[in-house]
Formats: structure tokens, C-alpha cells, sequence
């Protein structure tokens, strides 16, 4: 069954965009939580959880920025996102990594509004342009990010850290 546009207007909801500092481990486990609910990957997500410090590590770096929707206590939504600093131009590119609001949050503005809080953040440190992924078939998506950039046909290709295949150079 096809999942409804992430943004389309519902009743609206208060909430808030937090951008998770050091303290903020708690909320990160529930937006990683969020994160295996949604994409369906507990295996990524919680089978091997990091310590809490290595998460508040994380967390203080600057070119790592992690928002989340919050109302009453609640992730409603979030994202992760890297500052990548380029070689070519003193210039940032910013990659949303991870986004996904909660399904009975849907349909509210909230993945606009966290992409927006991170154009916001993205302008602040210098940034050029905010990218991200959708996959084929992921039609919500693909309606959100079309709505607000311009969509740009690429091959993606994970390369293994380990020894390279028989007989590749």
C-alpha cells in the first residue's frame, strides 16, 4: 500500500525543531528508534546501539547535524545530516543521511520544516547546497525533495572497506 506524501497539510500540531547537542543522547536513541521503525531496519539501527559517550562524542561535532521533531517530549520526526568541506571551492555541501517522520505524524510540514531548519544551519556555516538520496519506488519521498530542489539522475554504489573482489584492479 502506498505511503501518503510526507508533507501534505493534515490538522496541525505544535511542535518544535531541536538540534541535538552532547546532552541529547536520549533523544537521539529515539530518533534512531524512529529510524528502524520507519525504514523497517532494526538491524541497522539497534542491534548493536553505540555508548552513550561515543553518542555525545557524535553529537558535538559541528559537521554533524542531527534535528529533531519534538512535541510533548515525543520524536515526531528527524534528521540526520554531514557538513562535507570541498576541495575544489571554500565551500560545504550538506548530505541528509537519514529523514523520516513518524506515520501518524505525516502530512504536517515536518520533514519541510526540519529540511528547512537545516537550509537555515546550512547557510550559517557557509554551505553551497543541501543533497540527499531517495530511492527508486520511494514515491513519497521523491514528491517531498522534487517540491524542494532540483532532482538529479545518479548511480549510487557502496564499495566495501575490505580486500577488493577477485578479480577487480
Amino acid at each position: 500500500m502506498p505511503q501518503p506524501p510526507y508533507d501534505e497539510p493534515m490538522s496541525p500540531i505544535p511542535f518544535r525543531i531541536r538540534r541535538l547537542g552532547p546532552g541529547d543522547v536520549p533523544l537521539l536513541r529515539k530518533l534512531n528508534a524512529l529510524f528502524a521503525a520507519v525504514f523497517d531496519d532494526p538491524a541497522s539501527y539497534a542491534s548493536e546501539p553505540p555508548s552513550d559517550a561515543y553518542l555525545e562524542e557524535l553529537l558535538a561535532k559541528e559537521h554533524v547535524v542531527a534535528l529533531a521533531a519534538l512535541a510533548d517530549g515525543e520524536v515526531l520526526g528527524g534528521l540526520v545530516a554531514y557538513e562535507l568541506e570541498k576541495f575544489e571551492k571554500a565551500r560545504r555541501e550538506f548530505y541528509i543521511y537519514d529523514l523520516a517522520v513518524d506515520a501518524a505524524h505525516r502530512r504536517r510540514h515536518i520533514a519541510t520544516t526540519l529540511i528547512e531548519h537545516l537550509r537555515g544551519i546550512a547557510a550559517q556555516r557557509g554551505g553551497w547546497v543541501v543533497y540527499v538520496q531517495a530511492d527508486h519506488g520511494d514515491d513519497p519521498a521523491i514528491a517531498l525533495y522534487d517540491k524542494l530542489g532540483a532532482r538529479e539522475e545518479v548511480l549510487h554504489f557502496d564499495i566495501s572497506v575490505g580486500p577488493a573482489p577477485r578479480g577487480s584492479r
